[in-house]
């Protein structure tokens, strides 16, 4: 139960600024930028600090690791939810980021090592779809807490959450690793450096220029920061990523499979809600109702789960679930939130569906390919390209979004460009009346198309490399236990 409530917790930090972001950038005068490391904190140290939680739930314990990290996202949700400046909700973001990699590596890899059989395979079934119900509900409920209350109840909502599952958690078993050893500080640092730096050079492309020597420096530092990491690993006696699962095709394409998911499903619960709110005139609220289409899904499909694997097996449904999902997003290139939103819903809901077959497969498959005893560093890998994916996607699309947007408005206007992608059609009308608005409305929605263009190629991608890549036969452990 604990751990199943924090894995509806953790969505909701993320697609709940989401929701957020036009009233909070409007309140704290913050700019483009640095509301936009208000998601990419967040998301970066949730990546980069996923691989040592691994490391640190088999060295120190998965229970005590599970409470430590819950303890710290909560205290973080309260500074980020009464901070007074941008600054300050960043930096709590960022700590709010490391808080939930332990709770989400901890937490799976207790479910692994407590159950087994048909027992795991429902445990992961329930933590799936708890997944997928803070992610469904996230949107929602965040456009509620907006507007019944403000952007600061988003925030402090994670602080009543995280109490209880502190609480819930208590008698849960410990277990860890007895061969493990230390932490692997030199691969956390020089892959931390590395997320961040990659992140830095999308958020800052569309106003620096691409070209630019902090778009290319931030680039090159993130490369060379990686091409360090895999060296530290190669060399450490106990590596925080261990490189030679990666000779296992199966894993690899398990491990990279929800990165060609959660690119596009974190970019579109972060960007869709203020492009509905400007673009489409919604209120808070509604913005976050016209995400159901695309996340219900996603809570209810993993429920079916052993059901699917009998009709599918697990590698189709691996492989099924981002074509769907490319699919859908080509179709979106024909709807808008205003003159096509029937369209837009069966697009979204077609997405969710995508999503939501792999969902409930996902993290049991990623820890059923590799011995028990590695089963915290196989979820530390596994979470750790799942939330870089979203971390990059999310950088990535703003970045994106924001050049196509810009090319398309008079003189290539950045502020105006700024200004529509984050829903502020306000300040718009006001610099040149209501033709400017519709001039910048066709504009993002131009961005827009380029954007589902971009993400369902990534899906697509993804789907061919598990389709060409897994072995039923790895997986026949997997597929029996989720049977049984």
């Amino acid at each position: 139960m604990a751990i199943a409530l924090a894995a509806v917790m953790l969505p909701i930090s993320v697609t709940g600024p989401g929701v957020a972001l036009a009233e909070m950038s409007g309140a704290l005068h913050a700019s483009a930028a640095s509301t936009q490391w208000v998601l990419n904190a967040y998301n970066v140290a949730f990546t980069a600090f996923m691989l040592a939680a691994g490391s640190a739930a088999d060295l120190f314990g998965r229970r005590r690791l599970f409470l430590s990290g819950t303890a710290v996202f909560a205290l973080a949700s309260l500074v980020a939810g009464t901070a007074p400046t941008i600054l300050l909700v960043d930096l709590a973001r960022f700590v709010q980021g490391m808080g939930a990699a332990a709770v989400l590596t901890s937490g799976s890899a207790l479910l692994a090592h407590t159950f087994s059989g048909a027992a795991r395979a429902r445990a992961f079934g329930i933590f799936g779809a708890s997944i997928g119900f803070g992610l469904a509900m996230g949107p929602f409920v965040s456009g509620l807490l907006v507007g019944v209350a403000s952007w600061h109840a988003v925030f402090l909502v994670n602080v009543l959450l995280g109490a209880v599952v502190l609480v819930l958690a208590r008698p849960l078993p410990e277990s860890k690793n007895p061969g493990a050893r230390r932490i692997d500080l030199p691969g956390v640092l020089t892959f931390t450096l590395a997320l961040m730096l990659l992140a830095l050079g999308f958020v800052e492309g569309p106003s620096q220029g691409w070209g630019g020597i902090v778009t290319l420096g931030s680039f090159a530092g993130a490369a060379l920061f990686l091409a360090l990491f895999v060296v530290v690993e190669l060399r450490v006696a106990e590596p925080m990523f261990d490189l030679s699962l990666l000779r296992r095709p199966t894993f690899v394409a398990i491990i990279w499979q929800p990165v060609s998911i959660v690119f596009a499903f974190a970019a579109l619960l972060v960007y869709l809600p203020p492009y509905f709110q400007g673009a489409g005139g919604a209120g808070s609220t509604m913005s976050g109702a016209m995400l159901l289409p695309l996340t219900l899904p996603v809570f209810v499909l993993p429920l079916f789960t052993p059901t699917l694997v009998r009709l599918l097996s697990v590698r189709m449904l691996l492989a099924v679930g981002p074509a769907v999902l490319a699919v859908a997003l080509l179709l979106m290139t024909f709807t808008d939130p205003v003159s096509s939103r029937t369209g837009l819903y069966a697009a979204l809901l077609l997405a969710g569906v995508g999503i939501g077959l792999a969902f409930g497969v996902m993290d049991n498959a990623a820890v059923s390919v590799v011995p028990a005893e590695r089963s915290g560093m196989a979820s530390g890998m596994f979470n750790t390209l799942r939330v870089a994916g979203e971390t990059i996607g999310v950088a990535c699309v703003g970045g994106l979004l924001l050049t196509s947007t810009r090319q398309q408005l008079p003189a290539g206007d950045g502020v105006m460009a700024d200004d529509v992608v984050q829903g502020r059609l306000a300040s718009v009308r006001a610099g040149g009346g209501q033709d400017l608005v519709d001039r910048a409305v066709q504009g993002l929605q131009h961005g827009w198309s380029v954007v589902y263009v971009v993400l369902a190629c990534v899906a697509l991608a993804g789907a061919i490399a598990v389709f060409t890549m897994v072995r039923d036969r790895d997986l026949d452990q997997s597929s029996a236990a989720q049977e049984g």
